[in-house]
């Protein structure tokens, strides 16, 4: 398995490893209008896409306020430690702390973040709705520090 920058070119096949993620977890919560419009936020100045044999089997991206999103792994992908690659990916590109926020209702995603000495900094109500139609919870969380590093915060 490749994981490698991705392309204008890789949009198509990760719109599809992204539908297969949305079947299966409601990730995101409701189908954008435009996928690989989603996929392609607002700030965007990385993206990178785990491949194997064409099949896009899990994504990642990083905007300029070093916040990583847009993190999923296919459902046949889960279990390699292919999140962790791709997490390891975005902070070997850049030498600032990161951040990210997960939705609450994503106790496997949580738990993963945790387990990866994620951080949690923070909570508050998010834009968009959760499945019970109420502002989503989303918590807030600040990487690892590097080795010799403190955590900041």
């Amino acid at each position: 398995m490749e994981i490698r920058d991705r392309t204008p070119d890789d949009l198509d096949a990760c719109t599809k490893a992204l539908a297969e993620v949305q079947a299966g977890d409601r990730y995101p919560v409701d189908w954008p209008r435009d996928p690989a419009g989603w996929l392609t936020p607002d700030g965007l100045i990385g993206a990178w896409i785990a491949v194997e044999a064409e099949a896009v089997l899990g994504h990642v991206a990083l905007t300029r306020d070093m916040e990583v999103t847009r993190l999923f792994v296919t459902p046949a992908a889960r279990g390699s430690g292919l999140a962790a690659r791709l997490l390891d990916t975005v902070r070997a590109a850049v030498e600032t702390p990161l951040k990210l926020e997960v939705s609450s209702e994503g106790t496997a995603a949580i738990a993963f973040y945790e387990r990866s000495g994620w951080r949690r900094v923070g909570s508050g109500r998010a834009r968009w709705l959760n499945a019970a139609g109420e502002p989503a919870l989303v918590y807030y969380y600040v990487s690892p520090p590097r080795s010799g590093e403190e955590q900041v915060g």
